[in-house]
Order: C-alpha cells, then structure tokens, then sequence
C-alpha cells in the first residue's frame, strides 16, 4: 500500500513539471497530424490500387 501511494506522490510531482501546449500550438500540431495522415491515406491507396491493377494484368 506504501507504494501504491509513494507511486501516486511521484505522479503528481511530475504532472507539475509537464508543460501543457496553448490553445495555438495545440491547433497547430492537430492540423500538422490530419495532414500527414491523410497524406499517407491517400499514398497508400494509390500504391494499394496500383499494385491491384498489375495483380489483375498478370492473372
């Protein structure tokens, strides 16, 4: 029980430290992330459909 509660004191002290980004910065990284996944959703389904229509030519 004694470390269950030191535990709970050490997370507490280090919530403190933790730097919380504005309201800016977190719009920022939020649209910087939408960016990059929707890039990668659309590079990876046109290697997806280019990989399906050679599957098809040589079938």
């Amino acid at each position: 029980m004694k470390k269950l509660a030191r535990f709970f004191v050490n997370v507490k002290k280090e919530m403190k430290k933790v730097r919380w980004p504005k309201k800016k910065e977190m719009i920022k990284f939020s649209t910087a992330t939408i960016v990059i996944v929707c890039f990668f959703m659309l590079f990876f389904s046109a290697c997806d459909g280019i990989i399906s229509l050679i599957v098809k030519v040589f079938s």
